[in-house]
């Protein structure tokens, strides 16, 4: 059984960072334990941007990201929304297996809400500007770069904090794509490379 696009709620992704984390401490609010499907539904899954985003932000956040095998998890995410997007199609099917890997509410809350005061400072940053780094046909740039940072994820488990440099690049993508702002895509390449190359250096 899989999940699909399509098969979710409506939910328009929030337009600000600050917005994308309040939604995601309103996941399964009730329960002990928190899924992915449950995030991604709060935050929205009509568009390529959410599932960047969430897979950034849970790569990057202390106590969540630094989890064994939480960046592969996040990577196996990016493979599948990425491709998806560059094959054209309409809705991003997810297997079940990933929409139900859960993590606790205790440590995903303390995660997302260390992370708000950042969040009111980066989206005092967004703006419209460079647009035409994130409008159509640019945001298959934008998809085939995060496929490249997904496939290097398994490896960054092994080479201190390139991770996090994943998981920052790919937040910034997810911004840029939300805010079209260009300006936020081209941070994200260049950390992109930046992050690759310390982990070719770290793996030599």
């Amino acid at each position: 059984m899989a999940g699909d696009v399509s098969d979710a709620p409506e939910q328009v992704p929030p337009p600000n960072l600050a917005g994308v984390l309040e939604r995601a401490q309103q996941a399964g609010r009730r329960q002990e334990s928190v899924s992915l499907g449950a995030i991604l539904d709060s935050v929205g899954r009509r568009s390529f941007a959410p599932f960047l985003l969430v897979a950034g932000l849970v790569t990057l956040a202390p106590l969540v990201g630094d989890i064994p095998g939480v960046p592969t998890l996040m990577a196996i995410l990016v493979v599948l929304s990425s491709v998806q997007l560059l094959v054209g199609r309409d809705h991003i099917w997810l297997p079940a297996w990933l929409l139900k890997r859960r993590v606790s509410r205790a440590r995903f809350t303390r995660a997302t809400r260390w992370m708000e005061r950042p969040a009111r400072w980066v989206d005092r940053l967004l703006k419209q500007r460079l647009v035409w780094l994130t409008r159509p046909p640019a945001h298959l740039a934008v998809a085939l770069t995060c496929l490249l940072i997904a496939l290097a994820m398994p490896p960054m488990e092994v080479v201190p904090f390139t991770a996090n440099g994943a998981g920052l690049a790919l937040t910034l993508f997810a911004l840029a794509l939300l805010a079209n702002d260009g300006l936020m895509a081209l941070l994200g390449y260049a950390l992109t490379g930046g992050t690759l190359a310390l982990v070719i250096v770290g793996l030599a």
